[in-house]
């Protein structure tokens, strides 16, 4: 089994910005109160990354400005079953030269050690130097930048799902 690692946003990408109408995933948007902030999300995408997340093999981390309040407060309020998975913080690192998250991941995977990565940002089609740093690594990572006002699309997870099953690499 490959040993991989999930790094996951919130804002535009599991709960996106500002939705109207129906999910792509073919219901009406959610909204639940998540602490200070109500927050919208399809309930067969959190029905998904659950799924995904009891995956053998599979270390999921949270990656988003949220930090600590993304287990704290939007996944009991989403019943997103994410509430133990690790986060990385921006240690006062978000103005200045690079991307925090940037640093933060490369730190993360330099400790961890992952077979394979799968990065999903609704910023990463804008980071350069993230996208970089993603062709030296090759086949072992996937990016997934979610169109903002939409989140994840079944589509998207789709390709996770499948870049997950691949052989070691």
């Amino acid at each position: 089994m490959t040993r991989a690692s999930l790094y996951l946003d919130v804002d535009g990408v599991v709960c996106p910005f500002g939705p109207v109408g129906e999910s792509e995933w073919g219901s009406e948007w959610r909204f639940a109160n998540a602490g200070l902030l109500s927050v919208a999300f399809a309930q067969e995408l959190v029905d998904g990354l659950n799924s995904l997340a009891s995956r053998a093999g599979l270390r999921c981390v949270w990656l988003t400005s949220w930090e600590d309040l993304a287990p704290e407060y939007l996944c009991p309020a989403i019943d997103l079953h994410a509430g133990h998975w690790p986060y990385l913080t921006a240690d006062g690192e978000t103005t200045g030269e690079g991307w925090w998250k940037l640093r933060a991941i490369q730190e993360d995977v330099a400790a961890s050690g992952p077979d394979a990565l799968v990065w999903i940002d609704d910023q990463l089609r804008f980071e350069q130097e993230a996208q970089a740093w993603a062709r030296f690594l090759g086949r072992r990572i996937l990016l997934v930048s979610p169109d903002p006002r939409r989140g994840i699309s079944p589509r998207e997870l789709s390709s996770v799902r499948s870049f997950l099953e691949q052989p070691v690499f």
